[in-house]
Order: C-alpha cells, then sequence, then structure tokens
C-alpha cells in the first residue's frame, strides 16, 4: 500500500473540477489566460507553465525489489518572447519534486525498490530561437523539444515527468497549399534525457512527410545517430523508412459514411551499424495496424515487430518515446535480443465532444520469429479534460511473464503499474 503523502497531490484537487459550474471555471480560465498573454506591437508573447502531479505504483515479482510508490509534481514554467522580424524566443525551466520517493528514480540509490524513472532534478529545459523571415519555413536552433510522426524514433517521451529535449538545430518547411509538403531537417548535439542526464551525438536527421489527399500521410524518413560517447558507443545506428498512415490521435479516420471510417497504418524501417558502432548488424523493423471507427469508438488490429540477431544486434530507438509502444508496463523500452514480436488489439472510446477518452489493448508478445513467447498485456487508461487546460488521468497496465522464457530476467518479471494524474497546461 502507499505511504501517506506528504502533500495533498494535485489529481485530488483537479478532481474537485467536476462539481465546479462550467461557467465559474470558463470565468477563471480567461483570467488565467489573460494574465498569461501580452502583446508588443500586436505580436504574441505569453508566459506558458505546466503543472503535472502524479502517484506511481509498481509492484514487480522480481526478487527481493520492493514495490513502488512515488508521488511526484513537476512544473514547467516558460517564457516566449513576441514575434520581431520573424525572430522569436523561448525559455523554460523545468523541476520534479518528489513528495513520496520510495522508488529507484535511476538517480537516487533507491535500488532496493523497482524502477519509476522520475529523478527529483531541475533543469534547463527549453532554450531556442527561432526565425520564420522565410516564406512556409521556420528555422530553429538551441534546446528544443522535437517530436517527428509518432514518436517513434524522435520523441520527447512526454510520458515520464522529465522530458527528453535536443540541443539542436531543426529546418521546417512546410508547403500544404502547393504540395501537400512538410520536410523536417536538422542535427542534434546532445540529448538532455528524461532522467536528466546528457549524452552527446552527432546525429542528421530528415523527415519528409507528404499529405495524399484524405488518404492519409506519406512519409519518408533518415536519422543517423552517432554517440561519441565509449559507454553509448552500442546505441550509434542508421536507420530508413517508409510510412504511410491516416491515424495519429483518437478520431482521426477515412470516412465510409457518417458514422462509420476506416484507419491504417503501414510501415517498413531497416536499421545497421553505424558511426561508433562497434557491431556489425543488419536488421527491419515492421508496423501494420488496421480498423474500423463506428460513431464514437476505434477498433483496431496490429502488429509491431523489432528484429534481433543477437547481443546488441537488434533494432533499436533510443530517441524515441518508447512507453508509447510494446505495453505501457515498458518492458520492452529496449528490444530483447531475439527481437520481438507485439501482435495487439485496441478500443478506443471517445465522448463527450472529445473530453473522455478510454483506452483498452490487449498484447501478445514473442520473439520475432513467433516462437518464443514473452507474455501478455493490458492496458487501460481512462481520460478526462476539463476544457484545453485542465485533466485528470487513470492508467492501468499488467504484464503476465510466461514461464519457458524464465532465461531473462527482464522479460520473465509479472510487473503491475497503476498511474493517477492531475494536470494544469496554460
Amino acid at each position: 500500500m502507499p505511504q501517506q503523502q506528504r502533500k495533498t497531490p494535485l489529481s485530488a484537487s483537479l478532481l474537485a473540477l467536476s462539481v465546479v459550474s462550467g461557467s465559474a471555471l470558463a470565468g477563471v480560465t480567461q483570467d488565467v489566460e489573460d494574465a498569461l498573454n501580452f502583446y508588443h506591437y500586436g505580436k504574441n508573447g505569453a508566459v506558458k507553465f505546466d503543472l503535472n502531479t502524479r502517484w506511481e505504483n509498481v509492484d514487480q515479482d522480481r526478487g527481493t525489489q520492493k514495490t513502488a510508490n512515488a508521488v511526484t509534481s513537476r512544473l514547467r514554467a516558460g517564457l516566449l518572447s513576441p514575434v520581431f522580424h520573424g525572430i522569436q524566443g523561448y525559455a523554460e525551466y523545468e523541476g520534479n519534486l518528489a513528495m513520496v520517493d520510495d522508488y529507484n528514480s535511476t538517480r537516487n540509490s533507491n535500488t532496493r525498490y523497482s524502477t519509476i524513472a522520475d529523478p527529483e532534478k531541475s533543469e534547463l529545459n527549453q532554450l531556442w530561437l527561432s526565425y520564420a523571415g522565410i516564406p512556409d519555413t521556420l528555422i530553429k536552433g538551441g534546446r528544443q523539444r522535437i517530436k517527428l510522426d509518432d514518436d517513434r524514433f524522435i520523441g520527447n517521451v512526454g510520458w515520464r515527468q522529465m522530458e527528453t529535449t535536443f540541443d539542436s538545430v531543426l529546418v521546417t518547411h512546410n508547403n500544404q497549399q502547393l504540395f501537400g509538403l512538410t520536410v523536417n531537417a536538422g542535427y542534434i548535439g546532445n540529448v538532455q534525457t528524461f532522467t536528466a542526464t546528457n549524452e552527446r551525438i552527432e546525429a542528421p536527421i530528415l523527415n519528409v512527410n507528404y499529405k495524399v489527399g484524405d488518404y492519409g500521410n506519406l512519409v519518408g524518413y533518415g536519422y543517423w545517430l552517432n554517440y561519441t560517447e565509449r559507454e553509448n558507443y552500442e546505441k550509434s545506428s542508421e536507420t530508413y523508412g517508409l510510412r504511410m498512415t491516416n491515424f495519429q490521435k483518437p478520431g482521426d479516420t477515412l470516412k465510409l459514411s457518417d458514422n462509420y471510417g476506416v484507419v491504417y497504418t503501414a510501415e517498413w524501417g531497416h536499421q545497421e551499424d553505424y558511426g561508433h558502432g562497434p557491431t556489425k548488424y543488419s536488421v527491419d523493423r515492421l508496423n501494420l495496424m488496421g480498423g474500423l471507427t463506428a460513431y464514437n469508438l476505434t477498433f483496431q488490429g496490429a502488429i509491431e515487430q523489432l528484429d534481433g540477431k543477437g547481443l546488441n544486434k537488434t533494432f533499436d530507438t533510443p530517441l524515441g518515446t518508447n512507453h508509447a509502444f510494446q505495453g505501457w508496463a515498458d518492458i520492452f523500452l529496449i528490444t530483447p535480443r531475439n527481437g520481438i514480436r507485439d501482435v495487439f488489439g485496441t478500443m478506443i472510446g471517445t465522448f463527450d465532444r472529445g473530453e473522455v477518452i478510454l483506452t483498452g489493448t490487449y498484447h501478445n508478445f514473442s520473439d520475432d520469429t513467433g516462437q518464443l513467447k514473452y507474455g501478455d498485456e493490458w492496458d487501460f487508461s481512462a481520460l478526462k479534460k476539463f476544457g484545453k487546460h485542465y485533466s485528470v488521468l487513470a492508467k492501468y497496465a499488467y504484464y503476465s511473464a510466461d514461464n519457458y522464457n524464465a532465461a531473462d530476467t527482464f522479460t520473465n518479471t509479472d510487473t503491475q503499474k497503476i498511474w493517477l494524474q492531475g494536470n494544469i497546461s496554460f
């Protein structure tokens, strides 16, 4: 059982919003918005903040490790300048407070507990300048958040309290009217990770997205990750891929009629050793999804397979938001040496004009041949939004390991995770 909390979590406060009249909440919210936004010669600037409080419980059947409990509250506070001759700047501080810290944050030496990767740290999260003086083009340099496609390869690991940001230059060319084309080309020189560490890297990135009418988006990408510190050499890789999809978030669909539609994803990727990577390898990734939408419900069936040919010869995504893939219990953040095949089904319900989202997913995990069974997982979540700025979330994951794979300590660990969270963001 979790220990007595030393401070009242934000989630409890946000739950009270459900009994506040809509008009009263709207009035308070508008006052806050007016106070945080300012104008300079007609150009917007703003004070921004994001307060996220979460209780997380992790119970694992692994040796003598104790059940972990964390109550953390993370604040991001930023200042966005007005636009001046096409130039805009942003600075953002991020700090995470552990109010109950019976967990291994990866930085606090509490290794007798299971891991919850939310260290009590503070840092400069973002500091960038952008220039929009070239038509249809934005140039941004400095420490910044980068999210491409579904965050599988380049993402901010937004689920964790301390996000991942990149010291980088990113050029985005967006010409939707003429070509339906968005090009992101950039270079990453340092990764500030979600555990508040820094990893040096030399990484050109390219992502080209073409909108194919109402049928979806065709994406081609290349990521060349060359880690320059010896302890990270094995994470170096070059990846190429093609992706066609019409689904990024609940509600996206190719309509067949007013109340019915289809969703799909078809993606293939190839990865090889690169740069300082000492191990030669060549592996593939396959990602297929098909589904139907009916009224407020979406039903999906999918398979994601990341190949593995032995130690350090696996298809990996070290800069991706991996929590969003292969189960929320986070058993497979790193691809097993025999690869992984994830066959899963998802049902998503959106209600109350999109302010309530219910999700349930079943996963069946095996190696990339389908012969070696790793285990099964059930994931459930319920999200309630209160307008644009407030939300509460309940989330659950249970991974049941298969005893046949007893030689692998991590994939053979029954794991249960529970989250309760409240968020205010302006």
